[in-house]
C-alpha cells in the first residue's frame, strides 16, 4: 500500500484576531467545513507558529480546522514577547477560542510541544476532548530538556552539536539554557540574533533522520528563529511552567480520551521513551512507531501515520 500524502494546500475561509489577556494578540484561522468535525492544531516551540501545510493533515471536507499561533510567534503579536508568557496563559488562549467559535468539544492534534500542551490542556480539560492525535511526544521532564540542550543528543551529532555550543564561553557551558537566556535576552541586537540562529538550527538539524534542506531553512529564517529560541529558552528556564513529570503523574485523566501516539523511532530531539511511558500510563492510546523517520512532521513514514489517524478519527466522530 502507498504511504498517504498531505492533502491539497487550502486556504482559510475564515482569519480574525483575539485579544487575550497580558497584551497579547492572537493570530486564528478556519479552513475546510464550516459545519465539519472540529479540531484545533497546537504547533511546536514553544515559539514555533503554524505553517499553511499543517491545514493538509485533515481532509477539508470532513474537518472544522482551527489553527493559531501561540503567544509571541507566527503572526500572533507582540512578537517573541515573554511577558505573560505561561503555559497557563496558553490553556486559557485554548479555552477563549473553542469559547468564541462556540465550539463544545474538538479533537486535538499536536506535536513536539503541541503534544505537551495538547495533554495538559487534556488533563486540565478532559471534558472538552473527542480525542487527541499526537506526534513525536514531548513530556518536558528535565530530564528531557537536559537531554536535547546539554548532555545526550550532543553525542548523537557532535558536530552540530560543536556549532550549537561555539557562541558560548567555555565556563558557561555547563548550563547552556541559562547561558543561551543570557543572551537571547540581553540588550546586544546582534548576538541576540545570533544566539536565536543557533539554538534554532541545532533543533531543525536534529529533527528529521535524513536532512532535509527545506525543514533547516524554515529553522534558520529569523522570524522564527527569534520567537522559537526565546521562547523555548524562557520556557525551559521555567520547567515549562509544570511540575517535573506532571503528565505522567496526571495521566489517570486521560483515560475516557481515545487517542494516537506517533512517534519516529531514531527521535533525536524527543527519544522514543517519552512516547512508551505515555503509552504505559495512558492504555487507551496506540502507539505507532515509525521505523524510518526522527521527530519531525514532515518525514513521509510520520505524514503517513498522521494522515491515516486524522482519517480513522473522521469515521469515528462523523
Amino acid at each position: 500500500m502507498s504511504m498517504r500524502q498531505l492533502f491539497p494546500p487550502l486556504k482559510p475561509y475564515r482569519t480574525q484576531r483575539l485579544p487575550v489577556s497580558g497584551g497579547h494578540d492572537l493570530y486564528i484561522e478556519e479552513s475546510g467545513n464550516p459545519d465539519g468535525i472540529p479540531v484545533v492544531f497546537l504547533h511546536g516551540g514553544p515559539g514555533a507558529g503554524c505553517e499553511s501545510y499543517h491545514r493538509q493533515f485533515f481532509d477539508p471536507a470532513a474537518y472544522r480546522i482551527v489553527l493559531f499561533d501561540q503567544r509571541g510567534c507566527g503572526r500572533s503579536q507582540p512578537h517573541a514577547e515573554l511577558c505573560n508568557n505561561t503555559t497557563a496563559a496558553l490553556l486559557e488562549d485554548i479555552e477563549t477560542i473553542r469559547e468564541t467559535l462556540g465550539i463544545a468539544k474538538w479533537l486535538v492534534f499536536g506535536g513536539s510541544w503541541g503534544s505537551t500542551l495538547a495533554l495538559v490542556y487534556a488533563e486540565t480539560f478532559p471534558g472538552r476532548i473527542s480525542g487527541l492525535i499526537l506526534r513525536g511526544i514531548f513530556l518536558c521532564r528535565k530530564r528531557d530538556i537536559h537531554w536535547f540542550y546539554q548532555d545526550g543528543a550532543s553525542a548523537l551529532l557532535p558536530d552540530y552539536w560543536e556549532d550549537y555550543v561555539s557562541l558560548i564561553d567555555a565556563d558557561e557551558r555547563g548550563d547552556m539554557v541559562t547561558a543561551y537566556y543570557h543572551r537571547l535576552t540581553g540588550a546586544d541586537e546582534l548576538a541576540r540574533m545570533a544566539a536565536a540562529k543557533a539554538w534554532s538550527v541545532w533543533e531543525g538539524r536534529a529533527s528529521t533522520l535524513v536532512p532535509r534542506t527545506t525543514v533547516i531553512d524554515h529553522f534558520a529564517n529569523p522570524l522564527t528563529a527569534l520567537s522559537l529560541a526565546r521562547i523555548e529558552c524562557h520556557y525551559f528556564m521555567n520547567d515549562c511552567y509544570l511540575e517535573d513529570n506532571q503528565i505522567l503523574q496526571q495521566a489517570d485523566r486521560l483515560h475516557d480520551i481515545p487517542g494516537v501516539i506517533v512517534h519516529g523511532r531514531y527521535d533525536t530531539v524527543c527519544p522514543l521513551e517519552q512516547a512508551w511511558l505515555l503509552r504505559e500510563a495512558w492504555p487507551q492510546a496506540s502507539l505507532e512507531i515509525i521505523a524510518d523517520a526522527g521527530h519531525s512532521a514532515t518525514e513521509p513514514g510520520i505524514v503517513d501515520a498522521l494522515l491515516r489517524a486524522t482519517g480513522d478519527f473522521a469515521w469515528r466522530l462523523r
